[in-house]
């Protein structure tokens, strides 16, 4: 068995002949050497320092490893490989709550970043049921619409999206709820399951498609946000929408210039095929309405203008509710996590204008035009409950396409405890 690398905080500056190192060794014994405001930055960084030079086996030492410290240590030690291990300190309820949230990024890391050949829609939907089912026992009942079964229900955005592919696309609905038949939903989940996304007929280049495994990151980190809070004591009813297709190109596929009518009687045209996200969430947002919870959230990898705007450490949120923006930057900030609002007006909703519908899903433009993030918001909110208080994340930072400063490579699980305390603590 491997020696565990000890690693301790210190706020002293390191020995002159180690420089401007950050980190500095003496046997088995890794100092972090903390200089400058954001600890938490820089401790991540030293992790991934450490795990890029081999080292498989850390225990965390010594003062200053609060509950977020280790989390970030953790975040930035972990990769998609197995074979890396971390012993913890402090507390029995740090302890405690560590492994609760190594739980679930374990779940979310093993679903983002399963080969889409080993994830169809159905099983990404029934795999979520299931680890939930686990969770939760009898608490939990669910059901997965698929194929043609969503045309019979007026799930027009997921079948559209998803019937090029000779794997059906599928619809889950999960129902959490500790209080009794009659309970009211307080909350109400989506997540976006592309399972991959090739664009359709609006091609993506190759560089552009080889991560798109990914592209379920969105149903994967709701996932397993609900599962943290069910673990951490959930005791209001939710419910969980998660939306799963493959966006595949065949003589089947749904194509430039067609137009959906949606449950709720919005005609939407097709002018991009690689803007499918919007529209399956907008049949798990119409789903996630009509449960009648105060408090939606919907979680998707949705625009590469969200990465644009904030970059791969934050994930974007939206809402046209100042107060649930206000709540959703403290629950980050509480867990150690990155957001930041981007524009929502009502005018976003009328930024992708019709001659033929509605609404077009996007603007016929490279990468949907000036402000793609908003406008993408502007047509989810066409699908959402008037009376309901609704966050949307954008989740830029969920997933890295290579190894950096802070990320291995693969899903980040960022957005997962800002979600989870959203769940638990929410009115």
């Amino acid at each position: 068995m491997t020696q565990a690398m000890r690693v301790t905080l210190t706020q002293e500056a390191p020995a002159a002949h180690w420089g401007k190192a950050d980190i500095t060794f003496e046997g088995n014994l890794a100092r972090i050497h903390l200089q400058g405001a954001d600890a938490l930055r820089q401790i991540q960084m030293a992790a991934r320092k450490l795990r890029s030079q081999g080292i498989a086996s850390a225990a965390l030492e010594g003062e200053g490893w609060d509950l977020n410290r280790q989390w970030v240590f953790a975040q930035g030690f972990v990769t998609a490989k197995a074979g890396w291990d971390i012993s913890w300190t402090g507390d029995e309820a740090t302890q405690s709550e560590l492994a609760s949230r190594m739980e679930a990024a374990r779940f979310v890391r093993q679903l983002t970043n399963e080969t889409p050949e080993n994830l169809s829609p159905v099983k990404l939907a029934t795999q979520a049921g299931h680890w939930i089912k686990e969770l939760g026992g009898d608490k939990v009942s669910f059901r997965i619409i698929e194929g043609e079964q969503l045309l019979e229900e007026q799930w027009i955005g997921i079948h559209a999206v998803g019937r090029g592919s000779e794997r059906p696309p599928a619809m889950l609905e999960l129902d959490y709820n500790p209080l009794g038949a009659d309970a009211p939903v307080s909350v109400a989940l989506v997540g976006k399951g592309i399972t991959f996304d090739s664009g359709g007929y609006s091609l993506k280049a190759s560089e552009g498609m080889l991560n798109m495994k990914c592209d379920m990151g969105g149903a994967a980190t709701i996932t397993g946000a609900l599962g943290l809070a069910i673990k951490n004591g959930l005791s209001k009813r939710v419910k969980l929408f998660l939306c799963c297709a493959e966006n595949l190109v065949s003589g089947r596929a749904y194509k430039l210039g067609d137009i959906l009518t949606y449950k709720n009687g919005v005609t939407v045209e097709v002018v991009n095929t690689d803007a499918e996200g919007r529209l399956v969430l907008a049949d798990g947002l119409q789903a996630a309405s009509a449960t009648g919870a105060p408090l939606i959230i919907d979680a998707a990898t949705l625009t590469g203008a969200a990465v644009m705007a904030v970059g791969g450490n934050y994930n974007a949120i939206f809402s046209p509710d100042e107060a649930v923006i206000a709540l959703t930057r403290e629950k980050a900030r509480s867990v150690a996590e990155r957001v930041w609002p981007l524009p929502l007006d009502p005018w976003h909703k009328d930024m992708c204008p019709s001659a033929y519908a509605d609404t077009a899903n996007s603007r016929p433009v490279k990468g949907g035009g000036a402000g793609g993030a908003s406008n993408a918001a502007g047509f989810l909110w066409r699908f959402v409950r008037d009376d309901a208080k609704w966050l949307h994340m954008d989740l830029a930072g969920s997933f890295e396409d290579s190894a950096g400063a802070l990320w291995a490579a693969g899903a980040t699980t960022h957005g997962v405890l800002t979600l989870a305390a959203l769940i638990k603590d929410a009115d």
